[in-house]
């Protein structure tokens, strides 16, 4: 798996929209952040567009992509937010200049269909909080601050206390994932997320509990979740009970459907739609070490 490098001063970043449309002054805000840390911001000539929910035609977002996917000088790629519409360009786009220029790709939520693309590719990616969430002062951000200190390189563990469910072990294998729904829909595509005997990240929001549910249940009949080595859940934010019960919470769901097997398994852990994104290196060799008392994931740069 190759890793991009990682940032120094004077780098040019690209800023896309490849799904729904943004407020421009979000993207206003996260140049200025970018430009005060030293970096060259380069947008996408189509970011500030606006195509019913989506920021620009396809056509359109994914000629942007494309042309920060082969610009030899970009060393990496910010996505200004996730939404819906990153699936409708995927298979528009090529990679062949992205293998010749290697750079970061950062992004969460409806970007993981590019970070299951670029996993195929055999290429590391960054699962972490976008412009639409940036914090004029970095420091009102701790999630963004995170997001500073991984791009110089200066970020390499975390440590957090234990959850209630969480399952205790250790494990190193690579770091994949990303939003639940995403990873479920690209099953059976060319884009579909090898997860055998790796550690798997997921999150969610907005979602029905039977809804939850039914993707878990789908990973489980498929075989998928039998041949983890290790199992992170970040935020399952604003699920939604019907009218009557599902019975069960979000995270009871997830803990039903991996009761059969061992492996480790952390709850509670501080990335996704939630305030606390922290970034996680997607592609990397991660080690998890679950005790009673505390979480620490772990990988070195």
């Amino acid at each position: 798996m190759f890793q991009p490098a990682l940032l120094n001063k004077g780098d040019k970043i690209g800023l896309v929209t490849p799904a729904g449309k943004i407020d421009p002054q979000k993207i206003n805000i996260a140049k200025t952040v970018l430009e005060s840390l030293g970096y060259e911001v380069v947008l996408g000539k189509h970011v500030y567009d606006e195509h019913h929910i989506f920021a620009g035609t396809d056509e359109d977002r994914a000629s942007d992509f494309q042309f920060m996917l082969d610009h030899e000088e970009i060393k990496a790629i910010i996505c200004a937010r996730g939404g819906y519409g990153s699936i409708r360009i995927i298979d528009k786009l090529t990679f062949d200049g992205f293998e010749r220029h290697p750079k970061l790709m950062i992004g969460f939520s409806d970007i993981t269909i590019f970070h299951s693309r670029l996993n195929h590719l055999h290429f590391g990616s960054l699962h972490a909080t976008m412009p639409i969430n940036f914090t004029e002062n970095i420091a009102d951000s701790s999630s963004l601050q995170k997001l500073v200190n991984y791009l110089e390189g200066k970020l390499t563990n975390y440590q957090i206390q234990s959850h209630q469910l969480n399952r205790t072990g250790s494990c190193r294998a690579e770091l994949v994932g990303g939003n639940l729904s995403i990873i479920c829909s690209l099953n059976a595509t060319d884009h579909e997320l090898n997860m055998h005997g790796k550690i798997l990240f997921i999150e969610d929001l907005n979602e029905d509990l039977y809804h939850l549910d039914r993707l878990m249940l789908n990973l489980k009949l498929s075989g998928k979740l039998a041949h983890l080595e290790g199992l992170i859940i970040g935020g399952m934010s604003d699920m939604k009970d019907g009218e009557t019960s599902f019975g069960k919470t979000a995270y009871e769901i997830i803990q039903d459907a991996i009761k059969d097997y061992d492996y480790p398994v952390i709850f509670n852990f501080p990335a996704g739609h939630i305030d606390e994104n922290w970034p996680l290196p997607l592609g990397k060799k991660v080690e998890l070490n679950v005790n009673e008392k505390e979480v620490k994931v772990s990988w070195k740069n």
